[in-house]
């Protein structure tokens, strides 16, 4: 499905009816021909803009699944680039595909929740590439809690965000079709499968992030464009600490 080294129909119906990790561990193999890993464009758009806030010397990718956002950290990092994701198949690849990166950053791979981080304040910048869908919004201040905890003083938080469909457009049926068929996977199948691609509000998104102490940026994308109203088609939220 999706290519012919993406996963099946099959693959893809027994990775939704697991857990969020034991379904990353099925589709870590072929995840990176899915429409679900972060396009080059974005990943590059991003390092570029990392690339005017920088450099630094430690990066984290929360989240990191087989290690993209990790590549584009360890073009703007002079010291080290960890990546931490809670799936071991996911980890698996990303050491196999992202272990060439060099002369470079040390690269370390960790295994943990992103709600329960492994780490001190030893980082200068956190990135986070498509993950959000995969907590609730009641999930977010702990997440945000926790990316604090790991940063440096002066340290960001970074990750893009597409500019959600028009309502009755094609892509807002298509997003509410999608989370009224999890919501239905999950009221009546154990163990849940959360993925809602909706539940990332900005606007929520920005107060807890402020709530948790940063101070919040809006960077438009530029290479993306601007919809019709003249707004940003993407942007790139940075999520400052105070120094």
């Amino acid at each position: 499905m999706f290519s012919p080294e993406g996963p099946s129909l099959r693959e893809l119906a027994v990775q939704a009816l697991s857990s969020v990790e034991h379904g990353y561990d099925l589709l870590a193999p072929k995840f990176d021909h899915t429409p679900f890993r972060t396009p080059d464009s974005v990943l590059d758009s991003v390092g570029r803009a990392l690339a005017r806030r920088g450099p630094f010397d430690a990066g984290l990718d929360l989240c990191c699944g087989t290690g993209a956002g990790a590549g584009v950290l360890a073009r703007v990092c002079r010291q080290s680039v960890t990546g931490v994701d809670f799936s071991n198949g996911m980890l698996a690849v990303a050491r196999e595909r992202v272990r060439a990166v060099a002369p470079g950053p040390r690269l370390d791979w960790v295994r943990a929740d992103a709600r329960a981080l492994p780490f001190g304040p030893a980082f200068d910048v956190v990135v986070s590439f498509g993950a959000f869908g995969h907590f609730l919004p009641r999930e977010l201040p702990g997440l945000f809690g926790q990316v604090r905890s790991v940063l440096r003083p002066g340290g960001c938080f970074a990750f893009p965000v597409v500019a959600p469909p028009r309502p009755g457009s094609l892509g807002y049926w298509m997003l509410l079709g999608f989370d009224l068929v999890m919501r239905v996977r999950n009221a009546l199948w154990r163990p849940p499968f959360v993925m809602y691609y909706r539940a990332f509000r900005p606007a929520d998104v920005r107060r807890e992030l402020e709530a948790a102490g940063f101070r919040v940026e809006l960077e438009a994308l530029p290479e993306f464009g601007r919809r019709g109203d003249g707004s940003p088609r993407v942007r790139l939220v940075v999520a400052n600490l105070p120094g």
